[in-house]
């Protein structure tokens, strides 16, 4: 039979031993110093000057003076003397510099394993509940990046869930964006918690916006509100085609355009302006005892609506002369220059047409 313990090496009593307290009193030393583990140094190298009854030290790789060749060992000051002990693997040992529970695991006293996994709940600088099982008290929270990018995840288990960030100020909520009820993005706020407005959301299929805080029509002006580009206008449609439907215009501000009839003009109201130089006439052919007259017809470069008779003005590009119209269609017009003599001289008529394009 072994004369000692087999983890703590504490010498057993033996039969017809003489002196029995002093193996019993050695033993319980022993336990004494291993029991609650406690070291006032990890790593020591270097002896203290003064040592305190019953201190222990946990030494490092390179102890001198009184711990030379003890690396790793606990050292115990007991009556007067240094005691070596060797630590077993998985000894668990305070350490009162750092407050902290340290692990032998045979070549270094290191914190103790934490689990990770499938915790309850995490509570830092606070505590976490079933609902909120990570909660975090603190000025700052910062999700940094491991090399490049970072991005936070905020998944929800069906599309009629909530995956949102929600904004609180004393315990009620104020904002909220993110997937609320469905797959589209949206901004939310709120006044009392409780009533909340849908100010700006996102069509998942198309990532159009729609909310309180857009145009809901053409004729929606409420202050401090987003003009829709299709309700509103800027650099993009002042000019281009205009285009309307019912009456309300769809397309852009003024339309500009020309073609061997002419330039038109076309703006957003239905207003649209005909201008054309027209060919040059001669008026040789008598139109009573008092005028002769020069005459043509002219298609407008843009149509009118059917139906509609536009205003008319002109003039017969000399002094002397002037000009004349029939009644004028939709798409063109008949003209007559006259002159108080036969004027055999050429000059080339003005021509303005005012009107509506619908």
């Amino acid at each position: 039979m072994s004369q000692n313990s087999p983890r703590l090496n504490l010498p057993y009593l033996q039969p017809a031993q003489a002196q029995k307290h002093v193996t019993h009193n050695e033993a319980l030393r022993q336990l004494d110093l291993v029991v609650q583990l406690t070291v006032a140094t990890l790593n020591a190298t270097t002896p203290p000057a003064v040592p305190n009854q019953g201190d222990i030290h946990a030494l490092g790789a390179n102890p001198v003076n009184e711990w030379n060749g003890q690396a790793g060992k606990l050292a115990a000051w007991l009556d007067n003397a240094w005691h070596f002990i060797t630590p077993d693997i998985g000894w668990r040992a305070w350490d009162q510099a750092s407050a902290q529970l340290k692990i032998w695991d045979g070549t270094d006293w290191i914190d103790p394993p934490i689990a990770t996994q499938n915790l309850n709940g995490v509570g830092i600088a606070t505590g976490y509940d079933s609902t909120n099982r990570l909660s975090v008290r603190s000025p700052a929270t910062l999700l940094s990046h491991d090399g490049a990018g970072h991005q936070l995840k905020i998944n929800k288990a069906a599309a009629g869930d909530t995956a949102s960030l929600l904004f609180q100020s004393n315990w009620t909520g104020h904002a909220e964006m993110g997937l609320a009820g469905d797959t589209g993005f949206s901004i939310k706020v709120s006044a009392d918690g409780s009533t909340w407005a849908n100010a700006l959301s996102f069509d998942p299929a198309t990532g159009l916006a729609s909310g309180a805080a857009v145009q809901s029509s053409a004729d929606d002006t409420s202050a401090g509100r987003l003009m829709r580009a299709d309700y509103g206008y800027g650099p993009g449609n002042v000019l281009g085609a205009v285009s309307e439907s019912s009456g309300a215009p769809t397309g852009a501000v003024i339309e500009r355009g020309s073609n061997g009839n002419g330039d038109y003009v076309r703006f957003a109201d239905g207003t649209q302006i005909c201008s054309a130089t027209l060919s040059a006439v001669d008026c040789t052919t008598a139109e009573g005892a008092l005028f002769a007259s020069g005459s043509g017809d002219w298609a407008f470069p843009a149509s009118f609506a059917s139906g509609s008779t536009p205003g008319l003005s002109g003039s017969a590009g000399k002094i002397a002369r002037f000009l004349c119209f029939d009644t004028p269609t939709d798409t063109d017009v008949t003209w007559q220059a006259l002159s108080a003599t036969l004027d055999m001289s050429t000059a080339a008529p003005t021509v303005v047409a005012i009107g509506r394009w619908f």
